[in-house]
């Protein structure tokens, strides 16, 4: 046999491991979903333990936990396969994703991303428990002086997604790492600036507005 080969068998192994995983959450009491936290650079790995893991009678909800920056290459070939996205939208433009995070053309791409899981899954839909079994579950985390553009992203939810969009607003931020390196994000966000935040998504006309 060789190396190739090895590899193969290797790789096939841990796909089965990983289906064995993936199934054994089926019968898990109290699961609701698989989360498939920050996976985007896992998907073909996913998309293969999958396979043993359906054939086993995995059936509820894969919920797709993400930063929001992912490429519509790798969200068209989850088309069909995720319940339940969940991704951030952490920045309302392009200039801030790139103070912050060093990317680019943060907004336009999470834009682009959060489009396409609006067309592959829909409004979030929940069962009679209120828990979640398909659609789109936007996540925003408020910053210091609106530092996060609040505005835009709820604006773009509204006008371009859905205003059913089903929207958590998040207050938990922290300055940790390097924030304090920019002094206009190294404290916590006040009741006051949260309270605006929150105002700005019922003025954007959204519906589904979630706290904390």
């Amino acid at each position: 046999m060789s190396y190739a080969d090895l590899r193969l068998e290797e790789l096939r192994y841990r796909a089965e491991k990983a289906g064995d995983m993936l199934q054994d959450c089926t019968v898990c009491a109290g699961s609701c979903n698989v989360n498939l936290v920050s996976p985007s650079h896992f998907v073909p790995q996913i998309l293969e333990a999958l396979v043993p893991a359906a054939e086993g009678g995995l059936k509820i909800p894969l919920v797709y936990n993400t930063g929001g920056y992912d490429s519509l290459e790798t969200l068209a070939l989850l088309d069909g396969v995720v319940d339940i996205y969940m991704p951030d939208i952490k920045f309302g433009s392009d200039e801030a994703g790139k103070k912050f995070t060093g990317v680019p053309d943060y907004f336009s791409a999470a834009r682009r991303a959060v489009k396409e899981m609006y067309r592959q899954v829909g409004d979030l839909l929940v069962d009679n428990n209120n828990v979640a079994r398909r659609g789109l579950l936007v996540r925003h985390l408020v910053m210091p002086n609106n530092l996060a553009g609040t505005r835009e992203i709820m604006e773009f939810l509204a006008e371009e997604i859905s205003s059913d969009t089903f929207v958590n607003i998040m207050d938990q931020y922290y300055p940790a790492h390097e924030a304090r390196r920019f002094p206009e994000i190294a404290r916590r966000i006040t009741a006051e600036e949260y309270r605006q935040a929150v105002e700005e998504a019922n003025r954007a006309g959204l519906t589904r507005i979630c706290p904390g």
